[in-house]
């Protein structure tokens, strides 16, 4: 298990073949026992193997191709709305419509996903997190159709791999692993845990190709730039609220 968590890589090209469907209840027995809080499993997956629902899914990650080649697309959603239900079935009054549960369910739901994306490299199937669903989680919902209370936090397209990309590079443990207390980085650590990095092959064609001065201005000016990240932040609390996680 050790040297499967280590050789992890996400994989975008898939084979057609199809995943079992014993395999893919291994896959999802797997999610459900994840760590939850309170035992109450406050996600849902929606299994997308359709072709013509992965064809309307397509837009809203930007029509990368994995989405409709992968054999199977899960959406992982923070779901409140089940156990809200159960409680009112039981006369118990929920007070699960706020901020403070959408963190929890989305918690829950991420540690169900990793479960299975474990579970799914383990049978020798390639997995890719889909960070494009917090872009368009509205547009996300409204094609699966997701009730009041449901929201999507990631989708992983999953399948037999058709590629076997180089591993990709992690910063050192010292950058991510405080012991005790959280003890600050000086300007001189910040250099050096990025230092490997920087003077790359990867990094040197990325500078090449942008025509900027070093790797941090790709991340702020070509990637993840401010008003996207604004207008997905919107876009999403929005969403939220809709959903009623802004009740209390």
């Amino acid at each position: 298990m050790k040297n499967l968590l280590i050789k992890h890589r996400s994989i975008r090209k898939f084979r057609p073949n199809p995943i079992p469907d014993e395999v893919l209840r291994e896959l999802l027995e797997a999610a459900v026992r994840a760590s939850t809080c309170g035992n109450m499993q406050l996600y849902s997956f929606v299994v997308t193997r359709d072709a013509e629902l992965k064809q309307l899914l397509a837009p809203c990650h930007f029509n990368q191709p994995m989405v409709t080649q992968a054999p199977c697309v899960i959406t992982v959603c923070a779901d409140i709305h089940r156990f809200s239900m159960w409680c009112r079935q039981r006369g118990a009054d929920p007070a699960y419509d706020n901020f403070a549960w959408f963190l929890n369910a989305a918690t829950d739901a991420l540690l169900a996903a990793q479960n299975l994306c474990i579970a799914a490299e383990a049978n020798d199937l390639g997995i890719c997190y889909l960070g494009t669903t917090l872009y368009t989680a509205g547009e996300i919902a409204r094609v699966l159709n997701l009730p009041k209370g449901v929201v999507p936090v990631t989708t992983i397209v999953v399948g037999y791999p058709d590629e076997k990309p180089e591993l990709t590079d992690r910063l050192p443990l010292d950058a991510v692993v405080h012991y005790e207390q959280y003890r600050n980085y000086t300007s001189a650590e910040i250099d050096e845990l990025w230092a490997e990095r920087e003077a790359s092959d990867l990094t040197k064609r990325l500078l090449e190709e942008n025509g900027l001065p070093n790797l941090a201005q790709i991340f702020t000016q070509r990637r993840y730039v401010r008003d996207d990240n604004l207008a997905i932040s919107r876009s999403y609390l929005a969403l939220l609220k809709e959903a009623g996680f802004f009740n209390q």
